[in-house]
Order: structure tokens, then sequence, then C-alpha cells
């Protein structure tokens, strides 16, 4: 038998590699002089002793390998070199045990914590139970840095080169985000807190149940959660049924009976999708936030209820078109739940059966920015025929078949998310391409290590630190006690290396937009060199790799500030205070819609771990033709879009338009009354993929107070060349 796995301090078995050794050594070697200096021959010498020792049990302590590292130091006479490796030890067991979390908690507690209290905008750092949460992340992030993760990704992390996201949370064996198998849980019933729920017997039960376990489900995870809103469809026709028989005696014809049970039928829905949308808005989940919601409407014929499904898409469209009353009584936006609407043969604008529904769709669009889009023929290219919806804002599985050969989609979910800063690679490349290709290959590795971390860290997680994912059916129906290892391999779950700032690496590489056929020759040979790692990281290891474009609401700044701290302030990269969401356009850069739709889409399919792409536009209430026109593009032209506009509401003095960034202060400002104070704003922008609504840091405000729109005078018809002006006085 031979050494094959070394112990970690935490108990995390990994593989044995005597590189480390060497490289350690070599490192103590670069502190002292030369004659003090191990030789290769020792080294090596070392490293076979350590191997020899642990052959027999094939499995070796960190602590135990350092101990014989000194003792082969001080028998080759280094002296002074194995007191510089005994000191560095020691150095870096006092870092493990120091508590750095003292300063970060405090100025959270006292509201001068920038970088955290703006790391999410659709949480207020500010309420007790938000702050609660946001301690408790600093102590996970402190745990982790000290004890959880190798120093090499610890490093990485805090130069900028990568993102380990959400070291707040990885204290804990949790997951990032998920499809929520809810038709499971309505048909074979669940528990919640240890009370048994049983199959609902009318629509209005059923929404409420599915508030609940969307409450339940959110405070077992990080991320978003999508549902698909099919499955309540069957409800209403469960609750037409309980009124005929409650009317059926009545002494009327045939003909009024039904209009009377279709007239209760049609209150009931509209109090059932009221709930739903009161519910979600105004929970608060243990993770100090409103649930993030996506729900999927998508027209499905095959799975039956069609009419019920109509019924309740148009109440669902009509209701967020009302949008939700503020503390003012003024119906503003809300920014959850997120709607995702799917276009296919039927409704796609060209005169399908359904279109009515996408009429109203646009309509809600206009005034609400939801819903966003996903064209089914463009999913079904990418997807192997399938169409299902992201998990969250962005994050799409990989297809997956059961042992009967079917493909399954709710039930499954996303381990974790490592993201890699691109523009920083390009920074360090100085245009030397063979270096760029270098470097990235090495940062790579690292994100491929800190993935398999997050990987690692959840395996042995018994199904009853979260009962309502792991045993009562929203992920799985695992025994007490059963480990959630089959879930997290074979590529049932995802792994999800992101990337940001494609733009600012090609204008590095090659000075030019990655719009340009120069600029784009670099940045799709660099998307499919990324999406090649993930590919062979796949094969290697048989786990669910996917390339990812990462959301970035506050990365975008943390990089940018980190690269420009080190770097200087550089033109188009470091001097604008963000980097560019994963594969976009520069928000910069004045292109039409159908061009950025256009050339975006060339990126999604390669990017099919997660991706999303928008337009900005103008107020589009006046001008829903040309929003159709958009929205009818997409169907046949890019998987996933969404459109960004202006929604927002001065408490002060009651205007309704676009509250304005101040270029000098970079705040806020109500161009009507020049109110400043956010607490007497409603301010709602596309953070990510999400819509956002508690401001944002100074490298987010800075983007979207840079971006362009999209149309003006621009051609909103590419057939038959008629111009539609966007109807709000801009151009």
């Amino acid at each position: 038998m031979a050494l094959t796995t070394i112990e970690k301090r935490n108990g995390t078995l990994v593989p044995f590699d005597s590189t480390k050794i060497k490289i350690a050594i070599e490192k103590a070697n670069a502190n002292v002089s030369p004659e003090e200096q191990a030789t290769d021959c020792l080294i090596d010498n070392i490293i076979t002793a350590i191997k020899a020792r642990f052959s027999d049990l094939g499995i070796a302590g960190v602590e135990d390998i350092q101990d014989m590292v000194e003792v082969g130091l001080m028998s080759g006479g280094k002296y002074a070199l194995a007191k510089k490796y005994i000191l560095y030890r020691s150095t870096r067991e006092a870092l493990r045990r120091a508590n750095t979390t003292d300063e970060s908690v405090l100025s959270l507690v006292s509201f001068k914590n920038k970088d955290v209290m703006e790391e999410n905008s659709n949480k207020n750092a500010v309420i007790i139970s938000t702050q609660r949460d946001l301690i408790a992340g600093e102590v996970s992030k402190d745990l982790t840095d000290r004890i959880l993760l190798p120093e090499r990704v610890v490093k990485a992390h805090a130069d900028g080169a990568i993102h380990f996201h959400d070291k707040d949370y990885f204290l804990q064996p949790m997951y990032n985000c998920c499809l929520v198998n809810y038709s499971d849980m309505f048909t074979n019933g669940t528990v919640m807190n240890g009370k048994m729920i049983e199959t609902p017997k009318s629509f209005q039960v059923a929404c409420t149940v599915m508030t609940q376990i969307i409450a339940a489900v959110s405070s077992s995870q990080y991320g978003g959660q999508s549902l698909d809103l099919k499955h309540l469809a069957k409800y209403i026709s469960v609750s037409r049924e309980r009124y005929r028989k409650i009317i059926r005696t009545e002494d009327i014809d045939e003909k009024s009976k039904e209009h009377i049970v279709e007239l209760m039928l049609q209150k009931e829905v509209k109090a059932g999708v009221q709930t739903i949308q009161y519910q979600i808005n105004t929970l608060m989940t243990t993770n100090g936030q409103t649930p993030f919601v996506t729900l999927f409407i998508n027209i499905d014929e095959s799975y039956g209820y069609v009419d019920e499904q109509l019924m309740l898409y148009k109440e669902v469209l009509e209701q967020r078109i009302e949008g939700i009353k503020n503390e003012a009584g003024v119906y503003v936006t809300p920014p959850f739940p997120k709607l995702v609407y799917v276009l296919d043969e039927h409704n796609n604008l060209t005169g399908g059966k359904y279109d009515w529904l996408t009429e109203i769709a646009v309509e809600c669009t206009a005034k609400r920015m939801y819903p966003d889009y996903i064209s089914a023929k463009k999913m079904r290219e990418t997807y192997q025929g399938n169409v299902f919806a992201p998990m969250g804002c962005r994050s799409f599985l990989s297809p997956w078949k059961d042992e009967d050969g079917n493909y399954k989609f709710e039930g499954r979910f996303n381990q974790g998310v490592v993201s890699l800063n691109l523009p920083q690679i390009g920074i360090l490349a100085k245009g030397d391409k063979l270096k760029f290709w270098e470097i990235l290959e090495d940062r790579l590795s690292i994100c491929f290590e800190a993935l398999m971390c997050r990987h690692r860290h959840l395996l042995g997680t018994p199904s009853d630190v979260a009962p309502i994912l792991w045993q009562h059916g929203a992920i799985a129906r695992l025994k007490p006690g059963e480990v959630i290892d089959p879930l997290l391999k074979g590529g049932y779950s995802t792994l999800s290396l992101g990337y940001i700032g494609l733009y600012e690496v090609t204008k590095l590489m090659t000075g030019e937009s990655h719009t340009t056929d120069k600029g784009y020759e670099f940045a799709e040979k660099l998307m499919k060199a990324l999406r090649e790692a993930t590919d062979r990281w796949k094969r290697q290891t048989g786990l669910g790799f996917a390339l990812y474009g990462t959301p970035a609401e506050s990365l975008c700044y943390r990089f940018a500030r980190i690269d420009k701290e080190r770097f200087g302030s550089i033109k188009d990269i470091t001097d604008k205070n963000y980097y560019t969401n994963s594969y976009h356009v520069d928000v910069r850069e004045g292109i039409d819609a159908f061009s950025k739709f256009d050339f975006e889409s060339k990126f999604q399919p390669i990017s099919s771990g997660g991706c999303i792409s928008y337009v900005e536009i103008p107020n589009m209430n006046k001008n829903l033709e040309g929003l159709r026109q958009m929205v009818k593009y997409i169907y046949d032209h890019i998987q996933y879009a969404e459109f960004n506009t202006k929604t927002d509401y001065c408490h002060e003095c009651g205007y309704d338009g676009e509250i304005i960034i101040d270029p000098e202060t970079h705040d806020w400002k109500c161009p009507n009354c020049g109110n400043t104070d956010h607490r007497k704003m409603t301010v709602v922008r596309r953070t990510c993929g999400y819509l956002g609504s508690n401001f944002w840091n100074r490298g987010k405000t800075d983007e979207i107070s840079k971006r362009v729109i999209h149309v003006g005078t621009y051609s909103l018809d590419r057939f038959n060349n008629a111009t539609y002006d966007c109807g709000c006085g801009e151009s």
C-alpha cells in the first residue's frame, strides 16, 4: 500500500500531493542563507521517508507530515531552516486560532461596515433580524479563511484572483440554489416543523402551503429557488369540482350553475395569487431577507389543465401589473417573486392561439420589468430538447436522466460557485497572449481546487440538517440519518465556474471591445477555453461542473476596487469602479436592442450553466408595440433575455418618474424636489437577474448610472423597416 490520503485539521480527506511538501520547504529556503538551504536531494529524502512511514496506513495527518519535515531538516543539519519552518508553522497556527471578526462585527452593528451592508441590495442591513444573519456571516467568513479552506484558495480570494462566493454561509453544509419539487410535496404530502401537511384540498390552500414551502426552503439554503407554476393549475380544477358539488342542489339551470362556479373560482384564484404575492414580499427568512423566488410561467399543453394554467398565469400577470402598495399607499414594483415567461410556438406573437397572454406579459414588462423571457425554441437547442426554469435568476442545470431514462429537473440544485477575475489576468499578462493563457491555467486550477472544497464540504451531510429539503420532498425523500452524497455526484447537482469582465479582458488583450471582429475572436476563444475546462473537470470527476455567467451584484465593484488599488487607474478598465457582468456588452457602449441580443446570444450556449442578457429601455408604457417587437424577436434569436426600465417613487413629493444618480455625489436624488434620503424614496433597478430595492455599493451604482438606452428612435421592426419612437421624448 502507498500513502494516498491526507487528513486535514478539520477532518477533510484530500489526495496526498508530495509537491506541496517541496513547495513549503522551498518557501522556507527563501528566508535563509544559501548554505542553510535544503538541497533537492534532502527534500526528496524527506518526502521518501514520509511515504515509507505511512505506506502501511495509506493515510497521514497534516501535523504528522509537518513533524517529519522538521525532523528531516534537523537530521540534515539545516537547523536555521528548521527554525524558520517551525516559526512559519507556529504563525499559521496562531492565525488559525486568532479572532478576526471583532472589527467587522462591531462596525456592522454601528452601521459603518459598508462592504457587508451593501453586498445585497435586497437586504436591509439596518434591521435587527438581518444584522443577526450578517453577524453570523462574519463569523463564518473568519472560520472559513482560517480553518476550512486551503491557504492557496484563501490568498487567491483575498488578492481578487478568484471569488469564493457565499463564505458567510460556508461554515454550514448549505447549497446555493434549486428547483423545488413542490409537485411531489403536494401529491405525497410533506412535513414542516414536525407537522404533517397533506395534499391541498383547494387552490387557496395550495397557494398558502406553497408560500410556507418557499419560506422553509429559503431558510435552508443561501441562493434562489424556482417553482414551476403549472403544478398549481391542478388545484384550480380541484376547487372547481368542490364548487360544483356545493351548487349542484340549487334549483337553477346547468348553464347558470357553471357561470356561478366560474365566478366563485375566479374569486378564489385572485385571492390565492394575492396570497402568494403578499406572503413572499412580507416574509422574512432566517437569512434576513425576502425569499429569492422565481415563478416559471410556461403554457405546457402536455401537462394538462391548460385552461387552469391560463387562468392562473393571467391572474399572476395582472396582479403584478397592479403592483403592491408601499408604506405611502402608492402601488410600486415589488422585487419578488421574479417572473419568467416562456415563449413557444403558440404564444410568440406570430398569430399563436395564446398570443393574448403574451400581450398581457408585454404590458407587465413595460410597467414592472418582469416577466423576463425564455425562448423555448433556443433552449431546446442547448438542453437536449428540454424547457425548464433557471434556479433563481440565471443558473441552469445540465440535463440528467433518472434510472428509468426520464429527464429530471425539479428536485435538483447547485452546490456553489467560484468566480474568476478575467480582467486581472489581462492586466498581469500586459498584452502577452502566451503569458495570458499560462496565468489562466493556473487560475483555473485554483478554481477547481476551490470548487472541490465546496463539494467535499457537503459530502457526509446527514439529511437531518434540513428535513424540508432532504427528507420531505423539496429535493429528496431520504431517511433520517441518511447522507446526501448520491445527490452530489453523477451530475445530479451542479458546481459552477463563474467569470466576470469578458469585455475588460478583451479590451486589455486586443485594445478593442469584444463586439468588434478582432475582439470577438479573442473573447470566443476565451469563453470556449473556460467551457472546455468545466467539461474536462466533469469527465475527470463525474461531477456536474458547469460554466456560469456570474451575476456580480457586489463582485463587479470588489474585483475592480482590488485591481485599482494594486495596479492603479487603467482607462476603460479599473477607472470605472466596476467590471462588466459576465459576457455582457460594456454598459456604456451604444448598441441597439436587436444587435445586443444577437451578439450576446452567441455566448449563451457556451455558458450553459448560467446566462441571461438584458437591454436597457425607456418607459415603454406608451409604446407597447415597440416592446412587442423586441419580445417577438427573442423567440428566434436568444434563449434568455430581460428588459430594464425605471420604476421609482419619491415619498417626499410624490414624484413617480426616474430617481437619478447625482454625478457629483454618486448618490440617488429626486430630480423634482432634491430629496436624497434613501428612507424616503423607492428605487427599483435590475441589480443582476433580480430586481433590487435597497440601494447598491459604489461600483454597482456607478455601473447603473452609465447604462445607455438600447432603444430610442432605433428601428424596432427589422422585417418591414418600420420605425417606432419609444414615446418618452428621448432619442
